[in-house]
């Protein structure tokens, strides 16, 4: 038995209103819609429709089992949609926010790496701090740092957002590696001009927070500044590790203090959702979780 044509049939006599109107729908009898119910009522063993010689009329059982024949013929179109949709070349203008450090060092680089493999799509990337509205600001996706506050968006999870603290080797000839977060304060620390009291520069100490040093030699509120005056030796530096991560790896700087550093936070591409999304955002939500995920 086509379990899947039957339901058709059902759902065509339903919202034909009679089993003529289902046969001219679908080109077939009458006569053959009538056997598709038949068949449909003895597998389940309920009657569904009351027929009369003038109409037809759902049962109880019949009506529920409409509801759900037509969930279930709607997933079956979605997935063969979704077929479709892969096959359809990428296209159009995608607009892209991310916060800014995060933004100019991991997505500004993959961006650049989607656009080369898809060249009729176009992209515009804001960089950005403050959350966006994506709905209002006509943002199709965004790569957030902190926990999800939305939860009609959709939500994907990415690597976390790690801080480091850091010296040049320089800064630590001179002075000395700190042992202990409460080391910090004969230290001199370069400092993030918005950071006091944020979460994201409250150090770890034996179970305690100790709050990154207040005050400071050297104020800035752009993170490559900070990252530039830690190269030149000025002092111990507190900043995300994609910023720093090239620093670290060719020995510029020396990350420290790696137990004390602040607890990673969340990352999430969010989107809002769409059950006919474009193969410009399927493809490029996929790339992000590849590169990111």
């Amino acid at each position: 038995m086509d379990k899947f044509r039957n339901m058709e049939v059902m759902v065509a006599v339903v919202e034909g209103g009679s089993f003529a109107a289902a046969a001219r729908q679908l080109d077939i009898s009458a006569v053959m819609v009538g056997k598709h119910i038949r068949l449909l009522e003895s597998h389940l063993g309920a009657r569904l429709v009351q027929r009369s010689t003038r109409q037809q009329s759902l049962t109880e059982a019949g009506s529920t089992f409409y509801e759900d024949c037509k969930r279930v013929l709607e997933q079956v179109r979605w997935a063969e949609s979704a077929v479709e949709r892969s096959r359809a070349a990428p296209q159009g203008l995608l607009r892209v926010s991310a916060p800014t450090s995060l933004g100019n060092h991991v997505v500004a680089p993959l961006v650049a790496d989607f656009l080369q493999q898809h060249e009729k799509v176009r992209v515009e990337l804001q960089l950005s701090d403050s959350l966006v509205d994506l709905v209002g600001d006509g943002v199709d996706v965004a790569v957030r740092i902190g926990p999800v506050v939305d939860q009609s968006l959709v939500a994907r999870p990415l690597q976390p957002y790690r801080m480091v603290i850091a010296a040049a080797p320089a800064y630590l000839e001179r002075h000395g590696r700190p042992l202990r977060a409460t080391d910090l304060a004969q230290h001199t620390c370069l400092r993030h001009a918005v950071w006091h009291g944020r979460t994201e520069c409250l150090l770890r100490d034996d179970g305690q927070s100790v709050d990154w040093p207040e005050h400071s030699r050297f104020i800035c509120n752009q993170g490559d500044s900070l990252r530039a005056a830690a190269l030149q030796g000025l002092g111990l530096v507190l900043q995300p590790a994609v910023l720093l991560a090239d620093d670290l790896a060719s020995g510029r700087l020396v990350e420290v203090l790696q137990d004390c550093a602040p607890t990673p936070r969340p990352v999430h591409l969010v989107y809002a959702p769409d059950r006919r999304q474009l193969p410009k955002l399927s493809r490029f939500i996929s790339h992000v979780l590849q590169v990111m995920g």
